[in-house]
Order: C-alpha cells, then sequence, then structure tokens
C-alpha cells in the first residue's frame, strides 16, 4: 500500500515525543531519588566531622590548658621541736601519729618514728614551706619529764630546731566542691598504675581509647547472665567521664564518650593519660566535698602522703575506684575488705607481687583513719575564721583555682582538747526534756594573738551556724574588767574601797535602774579587789557611774572590740551583746600587757610555685598603759583564788597561776568564762539557741568547760614581773585595811608606789613594812 514504510506501521510524532518524556522522567526520578539517599547522608556526615572537630577542640582545649581547678590548701601550724619546749614523749607521739607517721622498729623512712622510753628517734617528711623546702631530716628527741631534754641529728650533733610537717586541715574549693592534691609521676607508687591496670584496664598499654575485645566480652557475659554483670570502660573513658561529662546513664553520652576517648588517646601518650587520671578520679565524698585523685585520697582515708602507701592501702584505694559509695571504707568495711583482697589476689597472679606479700597484705586490717583530726578532713568554724581574713586579701577565683597553699595558727593539739570539752561539758550540763545545750569555744595565745582553735558548736565538724563568730549575746559580768581598768587608770588601786550598797541610777523619761547582787546582799565597803573577784553589781555600777560610762564604752574600743555599744548604765553589768571571737579579742589585749593585737588565723600564703605571696605579721598597738592592766589582771588572778572562778582555780595543774572571769547574762540565758594562763586565753559560751534560761552561771557552766579545756593541754603559768612605778601592798581581803600574815585576812595586790592604806583595827604596823623602808632609806644614803 502506498504511504508505508517497510518495517511496520510508524508511530506518530506525538506518540514518540510523549514516550521521550517518560523516558527523561524516568531518568530525572532516578536521579531525584539518588540526591534523597546522599544528601543526608553527605549532610550527616559534614555534620559528624563537625562535630568531632568541636570534641576535638573540647578535648585538647581543657588538656592543654589548667588541666583542674586547684582549691587553696589550708595547714595547721607546724609543730616545732626545741630543747627546754613544754611537750612530753606521750604528747610527741600523739602529735606523729595525728600527722599519719608510722610506728616502726627503725625510724629511717620520711613519715616514720620509733619511741624507746622517754626516748623518740623519727625521720621527718619533706616539705615546701612559706620560707623554703625543708629535706627529710633524722633526729632523736630525748624528754625530760614533760619537757624536751636533748634534740639530736643523725650523727649526734645537737639541733637547735627541728619542725614537723603540717597537717593538713582544708580547703578553699570552688562552687562544684571538687577538692585534689596533685600529684606527679614521681610522687606515685609504681605499683598503684600497675594494679589499675591489672584490676581495671589490663590492654591499656594496647587499645587506641575503647577496647573492642571488651566489649565483646562483656556482651557475652551480660547477654548469658540476663543482667548487667561486667563493663567495659577502659581508664582512658573513666577519665573522659569524670573529666568531660555528666553521669547521665545514656547510649548517646556512651558514644560521646568513646569517641572523646579516641580523640584524647589519638593526641596525648599513656603515661600523660595515667597521671591525668590518677589526679582525676572520683573516690569518695567528704560532707560537701568531693574527694579526686589518689593524693587527696590517701591523706582522706590514711591521714598521709601517696608516697608512704604501704601494699594493703594502695590495694584499698584501688578496690575504691570501682565505686566509691558503694565501697566507702567507713561506711562499708566488709565490702571493701573483700574487694581488697581480690585486688590482691589479681595483683599476685599477675606477677606484680608474690603471692607471700598478697597473703601478709591480705590479713592487714583496712587501716582507714577513723579520727577526724589524723584523715585531711575540715574544722569548719576555724576555717570560716580563715575564709574571713583570706577574703579581705584575694578573690574568690584565685582561693578556688590558683592552687594557694595556705598557713594558718590552728593547733590540733588545742582544737582537739577544745572539741572534746565542750562536747563532754554540754552533754554533762544537757537537762532531760530540754532542747540541745549548745555551746562556743575561741582559744587564743596571748602572746601573738593567733588563734589556736575556734568550735562553733557541740558538733564540731558539722558546717552550719558558727557560734563562735556569729552568736552575739550578752556578756553578763564579762564586762567587769573594762569597769575596773577604767577606774584603775583613772587613779583608783586595788585596794580602793568602794560601797556595795544599793544604789538607784535614774535612767531617761523618768525611769529609774535599781541592780541587784546575785546573792540579793549589801557588803558595805569593799576594797576593789574583793568587788571584782566576787563580781558584786552594785559596788561595779556604782563604780562605773562614778568613772563615767561613756569612758568605759570608750575603753571597750580601745581593747579591740569594734561592735558599737551605747552609753547606757546598763552595759556596765553586760548588756552588751558579743560574739565569743570578740571576747577573745578584747581579753587578748588584757592578757597581752595592754599591747592590742588583731586577732589572726592566718600566718602566710603561698603560690603554686612555692613562692610566699603574702605574710601576716603581728600588728600591734599599746591600748592601755602596762601598769594599769598589771593590776588589773592580779585582780582577776583573786577570782580564781578567792571569788567566782574558784573552782576551776582549784582544778589547775599544781603551780599553774591563770586569770579569768566569770559572766552570767540575765534569767541565766547565757553561761560565759574567760581566762587565761602565761600562753592560752580561751573563752567559752554555753546557751540555748533560742535563748531561753539555761538555769546555769558562769561558774556552773562555761566555767567547768573551761578548766577541762585547760587539763588537757601543757600550760604555763601566768608569771610577769612587777612593772615599773608599782609595789605590793598587803590589806585584809573584806575590808581593804592594811593586815600582814597572821592578822585580818591579807591578801597581796599591785599598787602605784606611795598607795597608803590605814591599818586593820588590832593589826598595828607592820614589821616587815618598816624593815623595808629602813633598808630603802639606807640605800638611799649610799647612793647619794
Amino acid at each position: 500500500m502506498a504511504g508505508r514504510r517497510k518495517g511496520g506501521p510508524r508511530r506518530s510524532l506525538r506518540a514518540r515525543t510523549w514516550s521521550g518524556v517518560k523516558r527523561a522522567g524516568r531518568g530525572l526520578w532516578w536521579l531525584l531519588r539518588q540526591r534523597l539517599v546522599w544528601m543526608p547522608l553527605a549532610v550527616l556526615l559534614v555534620a559528624f566531622i563537625g562535630y568531632l572537630f568541636w570534641l576535638d577542640h573540647l578535648v585538647t582545649s581543657r588538656f592543654d590548658g589548667r588541666r583542674w581547678n586547684l582549691p587553696a590548701h589550708v595547714y595547721a601550724r607546724p609543730l616545732e621541736l626545741y630543747e627546754g619546749r613544754m611537750l612530753s614523749a606521750d604528747g610527741l607521739a600523739a602529735e606523729l601519729r595525728r600527722l599519719g607517721y608510722r610506728d616502726v622498729a627503725v625510724a629511717d623512712q620520711p613519715g616514720t618514728f620509733h619511741r624507746s622510753g622517754v626516748r623518740i628517734d623519727l625521720m621527718t617528711r619533706p616539705f615546701r614551706f612559706w620560707d623554703g623546702p625543708q629535706p627529710a631530716a633524722q633526729a632523736t628527741v630525748g624528754f625530760a619529764g614533760a619537757t624536751v631534754g636533748a634534740l639530736r641529728g643523725p650523727a649526734g650533733g645537737a639541733l637547735p630546731l627541728l619542725r614537723l610537717d603540717p597537717l593538713l586541715i582544708g580547703s578553699v574549693f570552688p562552687a562544684d566542691g571538687e577538692d585534689r592534691i596533685i600529684v606527679e609521676p614521681g610522687e606515685v607508687p609504681p605499683l598503684i598504675p600497675t594494679a589499675l591496670r591489672v584490676v581495671e584496664d589490663r590492654r591499656f598499654e594496647q587499645h587506641p581509647g575503647i577496647d573492642v575485645l571488651a566489649i565483646l566480652r562483656a556482651l557475652v557475659v551480660n547477654l548469658s547472665s540476663g543482667q548487667l554483670r561486667q563493663g567495659a570502660s577502659t581508664l582512658t573513658q573513666q577519665l573522659v567521664r569524670s573529666y568531660f561529662l555528666s553521669n547521665e546513664r545514656t547510649l548517646g553520652r556512651k558514644a560521646r564518650e568513646a569517641l572523646m576517648a579516641l580523640l584524647l588517646e589519638a593526641h596525648y601518650g599513656k603515661g600523660d593519660i595515667l597521671n591525668a587520671y590518677l589526679n582525676e578520679i572520683y573516690l569518695g565524698q567528704d560532707g560537701s566535698r568531693a574527694i579526686h585523685g589518689f593524693g587527696l585520697a590517701s591523706q582522706f582515708y590514711f591521714g598521709k602522703p601517696l608516697a608512704e602507701l604501704q601494699l594493703h592501702e594502695i590495694a584499698t584505694l584501688v578496690a575504691v575506684v570501682r565505686g566509691p559509695s558503694y565501697y566507702d571504707p567507713r561506711r562499708h568495711p566488709e565490702r571493701v575488705l573483700a574487694r581488697r583482697n581480690m585486688v590482691l589476689k589479681l595483683l599476685a597472679e599477675d606477677g606484680a607481687i608474690t603471692a607471700a606479700q598478697a597473703d601478709a597484705a591480705s590479713a592487714r586490717k583496712l587501716g582507714i583513719v577513723l579520727d577526724r583530726n589524723v584523715a585531711a578532713t575540715y574544722f569548719p568554724a576555724f576555717m570560716a575564721l580563715v575564709n574571713q581574713e583570706l577574703t579581705a586579701h584575694y578573690r574568690e577565683e584565685d582561693l578556688t583555682t590558683e592552687g594557694l597553699r595556705v598557713f594558718t595558727s590552728l593547733d590540733p593539739v588545742v582544737q582537739s582538747a577544745a572539741e572534746g570539752a565542750l562536747a563532754d561539758g554540754v552533754r554533762r550540763l544537757q537537762r532531760p526534756k530540754k532542747p540541745e545545750l549548745e555551746g562556743a569555744v575561741v582559744a587564743v595565745d596571748p602572746q601573738t594573738a593567733e588563734v589556736l582553735a575556734v568550735v562553733g558548736g557541740r558538733r564540731p565538724g558539722f558546717e552550719g551556724y558558727n557560734r563562735a563568730l556569729e552568736a552575739r549575746r550578752p556578756i553578763g559580768s564579762l564586762i567587769k574588767p573594762v569597769v575596773y581598768l577604767t577606774a584603775l587608770e583613772a587613779g583608783r588601786t586595788l585596794a580602793t574601797r568602794i560601797d556595795d550598797a544599793p544604789i538607784e541610777v535614774k535612767l531617761a523619761r523618768g525611769k529609774t535602774w535599781q541592780p541587784q547582787n546575785f546573792d540579793n546582799q549589801a557588803h558595805g565597803e569593799v576594797p576593789l579587789v574583793r568587788a571584782l573577784a566576787e563580781s558584786m553589781n552594785m559596788a561595779t555600777v556604782r563604780l562605773g557611774m562614778e568613772v563615767g560610762v561613756p569612758k568605759v564604752v570608750k575603753m571597750l574600743g580601745r581593747l579591740g572590740v569594734t561592735a558599737a555599744v551605747e552609753a547606757n548604765p546598763s552595759m556596765l553589768l553586760g548588756a552588751v551583746d558579743l560574739a565569743p571571737l570578740d571576747v577573745a579579742q578584747l581579753y587578748s589585749t588584757l592578757a597581752s600587757g595592754g599591747f592590742r593585737s588583731p586577732l589572726r588565723a592566718v600566718r602566710a600564703v603561698q603560690g603554686p610555685d612555692g613562692a610566699p605571696l603574702a605574710q601576716f605579721p603581728l600588728s600591734t598597738e599599746q591600748a592601755v598603759d602596762s601598769a594599769v592592766v598589771y593590776q588589773l589582771n592580779q585582780g582577776l588572778v583573786q577570782v580564781m583564788r578567792r571569788g567566782t572562778g574558784r573552782a576551776a582555780g582549784s582544778r589547775l595543774p599544781p603551780g599553774i597561776v591563770a586569770a579569768g572571769k566569770t559572766g552570767t547574762s540575765n534569767d541565766l540565758r547565757d553561761s560565759w568564762f574567760a581566762g587565761f594562763t602565761q600562753d592560752l586565753l580561751a573563752v567559752v559560751w554555753i546557751g540555748y539557741d533560742d535563748n531561753q534560761p539555761t538555769g546555769l552561771t558562769g561558774a556552773s557552766g562555761a566555767m567547768s568547760v573551761w578548766s577541762e579545756l585547760l587539763g588537757r593541754v601543757p600550760l604555763v603559768g601566768l608569771a610577769a614581773p612587777l612593772p615599773e612605778g608599782l609595789t605590793t601592798l598587803s590589806i585584809d581581803y573584806p575590808t581593804g585595811l592594811a593586815a600582814r600574815e597572821g592578822c585580818g585576812d591579807p591578801v597581796v595586790v599591785a599598787v602605784p608606789v606611795g598607795t597608803e592604806v590605814p591599818p586593820l583595827p588590832g593589826c598595828g604596823t607592820d614589821p616587815a613594812g618598816i624593815a623595808e623602808k629602813t633598808i630603802e632609806w639606807l640605800r638611799g644614803l649610799i647612793h647619794q
């Protein structure tokens, strides 16, 4: 047929066009499908690479920079030994044990000692003090009773001074609560890294950060047992978890942990990672403080440096790594003991130690320090005072990140004695069906104005309300020495007579005040020494009104009281609210002979490189003439001998002379006592936090705690030469008239030269006085 091509019918142009469109569409759809698949993958790949770069930057920047915020570590005063120092062999042995020194057969290693009778051989630890590094030193200390009789070096030569390393008492740590002591690789016993590899990560040297074989092995064990029985985290992963990540347990966090572990191992060597692990890993909790790193854990659990740990102690710390809460040595010793012995067994199987060593170490007790005064722990009340001083000189950021070392005046012996005396005292004084009786103690060295101890409550280890610094309560009769000091400065003497008779004081708005004595008795004309010793209220008010209340208030300020005090007559009997630390400042000026020095707890601060940053030298100013203060202090001695403090005076060691004063606020709400010897001033307050009456006077409450405290520490009795311009005078204690031995009730008082008082009727003239005046007259003739 015409019009048809050979080979079949020819499709129309329209059909051919449509077919081409369909083929093009299928091709385009294929291309689109490929892009829909690969484009998201490409985007995810780019995002993952970016995420890796971000993780890599995070890992390297934090690891290359300052790796840890280093808290300021705070140390107690170092014990200094020298011939003639008051210290017994028992006292030194107790101090060495408190510092974690080991009692051994031969003291030839740092941190060891050996006692033989009244002789102690020891080897101190090396320590970097504020005035330079001190190497380890061997010495022999001999004792003569309660004093150091001889101090010899290893060759037998005399040593002028030996200083022990100080006790770590706390840290100023950041808000995250992490505390640590950084240790260098050379300070770590080699067995610790070995034990960590054996117990926690056997393939540490081979894997790149994650251990695939360990993961597969753990997967098999956990699937076969139907529960999570075995983990597969490497030491590197544990470090990453502690250093970079939170504690959430999710697959996302686990994946991130693995990636960061790989990145960390890609940048840093195994030695650097292991050292970081040793300083970072979490190993326990002490209140709000988190114990990180083996350096601090060694102090916290064993009370000694990491380098001095023995095999069984090393195994204990490695055991705690698995779970510091579950394996808390103080709360769950049986769990820790079992895991410690497993660690020892694994070490023996690995060949790191012998089977005999493992058996011997397994037979040892845990050896955890239970005494809070030995382990690296806190004295929160004292630390609060330290913080007050430090924040006046340093930024908080420097205190919590720069690794400063702070040397303080805390005396562990006095602190322990104060804590024990207060705890025992309030327990003994506690009344049934009453709230818990509380208290506070501040102890000071009156020669240096250094605070030796601060106790803020009956539970000294608990942070919280610090009564020693914050409890401002009426001080009662503790104010009376200030009244008498003002009168002595105005020209009166301890022999001056004052009328202890009813007195009416006119107040504002037509009101009157009629103070009464505690015994509701009037005693008539009495000398000032008796009025002070027996704390007579009416005589004191009469004396204060005579010299002027404003002058007494001014004297308070001169003695160091910074609180605002209104010049009301009631302040003469103690209507003044002060904290125990404020009272200690006041009485410190009296105990130092009238020289006012701000109380201080910080001696020196050292930078992380060992360079001294600041010294806190003694700053002193004469506030009151020494001769006037001497007279007052002699009156306070009579408080302890004849007056309201005589019960405490009788309990002091023989030969110890002390001065002190009781204080009781209205309605027996506050019980106070402040007293001092030559080398120790202590202030004690007892009361209820809700201010209800205690039923205790200063003598029946606080004074008993004070005397208990002084009975627990070595003391030097109060002794001072008679100042120029003063002489002694024997007067009749009840009346203040001149008396002598065998006539009246004589008491010797210090008075200005030329002071004369009429004789007690019937006593006549003192023959000894005539002889003394005759001798003085003859001396005058010779020197003319």
